[in-house]
């Protein structure tokens, strides 16, 4: 039974994949804030221990220590309920890839790049033959519309 996160995150998967555009720009949102609040992060880090080490306030820190850590869930968040986290980061054919436990092209044999090659070349004749016999059945439907 899927949890009540799960359910909220496919909805709003479907909500926005009927607004492409609106899609894009949360993703894009959440990519940025991910990146801001790791930036933010391992500064605050830094400063802290330049501080640390230094014997000075961490007054000299301009903004609040939330800011990276809060702008790095927000951006989690975002790309989480999305469905974009994974592939924003390491992208979608990459994943498809190893789920279908291919290997790297740099792994690959000559020959089975050449096979691969002509599987392809097949599969667009294929469709070249089909895309044929539709034109056709097309014509015939039509003189059949015509006819009447």
């Amino acid at each position: 039974m899927k949890s009540f996160t799960d359910k909220l995150a496919e909805r709003i998967k479907i909500y926005l994949s009927h607004h492409p555009a609106f899609y894009a720009l949360v993703v894009g949102i959440g990519v940025v804030l991910f990146w801001r609040g790791v930036w933010h992060s391992i500064d605050l880090i830094h400063m802290y221990f330049d501080v640390f080490q230094n014997n000075l306030t961490i007054d000299a820190i301009s903004s609040p220590w939330w800011d990276g850590p809060l702008s790095f869930l927000v951006g989690i968040i975002m790309l989480y309920f999305t469905g974009a986290f994974t592939s924003s980061f390491i992208g979608n054919e990459l994943i498809l890839s190893g789920l279908r436990k291919e290997k790297k092209l740099s792994e690959k044999t000559e020959s089975e790049v050449r096979t691969e090659e002509q599987v392809i070349v097949d599969i667009k004749q294929e469709l070249e033959v089909i895309a044929d016999k539709i034109g056709e059945l097309e014509k015939e439907v039509h003189n059949k519309k015509h006819l009447k």
